[in-house]
């Protein structure tokens, strides 16, 4: 029998963050009154960017986290991954949230969630090529 465990662990872990930052949307939104849009509310419009980027790139790290998991990653690596994973997209939140300029945090966050999904892609070509 396959298992995610360890897959369902870090996705549970990045669901919870998720709606932290889903939750900060709407609290914008009902003290501004926004319904749909950003209605060129400044700190909307950062808090759906970092909403939106969490979005696009989680979604793939986590199909190449489980690919990884089921084709017989170790547990320390699945853990390296995934923990960068989380630290990277939380540190991208926390420097994208001071400021909509460049950031330690945010360059820190995008240039890990990059490694986390390089590392991840080529483990799985590597276990495909070579099983």
């Amino acid at each position: 029998m396959v298992t995610l465990s360890l897959t369902g662990f870090y996705a549970s872990l990045l669901g919870l963050l998720y709606i932290g930052l889903s939750i900060n949307i709407i609290r914008v939104r009902l003290s501004a009154q926004i319904g749909i849009g950003t209605n060129g509310n400044k700190t909307l419009a950062k808090r759906v960017r970092i909403h939106g980027n969490f979005s696009e790139y989680v979604p793939l790290a986590l199909i190449l986290l489980g690919c990884y998991e089921i084709n017989g990653a170790s547990a320390f690596m699945l853990h390296m991954l995934g923990g960068a994973l989380l630290l990277a997209r939380l540190s991208h939140a926390i420097g994208l949230s001071k400021s909509i300029g460049t950031s330690k945090p945010r360059q820190i966050g995008v240039l890990t969630t990059f490694i986390v999904l390089l590392v991840l892609s080529i483990e799985n070509i590597r276990l495909f090529v070579f099983a």
